[in-house]
């Protein structure tokens, strides 16, 4: 599996972290991010990471930004995109086995690097449970 990593200049200290914490676990990182903490525009880093991960099976992306709210709704305006905004490991984890996403958005002005580690820990790890959530995914992209 690789995964691809974008942030804005709120997230470059978080991008660094996750980075060093999924090498250690042997990932395969594609890093989209600025290394700035010179204000950039969110959008022109969510769409590579989202391209990336439409294009590929079996890839997961993360995005990184002061709310989430700005790359979650930027991710999801892609068809094969379901991007969570993540703030615990409950919502974490659900957001993997119930809703099958792909790419986890977060906040990091208001999580803490330790807890944002961890949150990209269960999303790797997590299956989506199929089943009865199957038919609730495959409704989610409009034609």
């Amino acid at each position: 599996m690789e995964i691809g990593i974008g942030n804005d200049h709120t997230g470059v200290k978080y991008k660094n972290k996750i980075i060093e914490f999924l090498k250690t676990k042997n990932y395969d990182i594609v890093n989209f991010g600025t290394d700035s903490e010179e204000s950039v525009d969110y959008p022109d880093y969510v769409h590579p990471v989202s391209n990336f991960v439409e294009k590929r099976i079996n890839n997961i992306g993360i995005l990184i930004c002061g709310s989430a709210n700005g790359v979650a709704m930027t991710a999801n305006k892609h068809r094969k995109i379901r991007a969570a905004l993540c703030w615990n490991r409950e919502i974490t984890k659900l957001s993997r086995q119930h809703n099958n996403a792909n790419i986890i958005c977060i906040p990091a002005r208001f999580v803490s690097v330790d807890d944002a580690i961890e949150m990209v820990e269960i999303f790797v790890a997590t299956e989506f449970e199929g089943g009865r959530h199957n038919k609730r995914v495959n409704k989610i992209p409009c034609d």
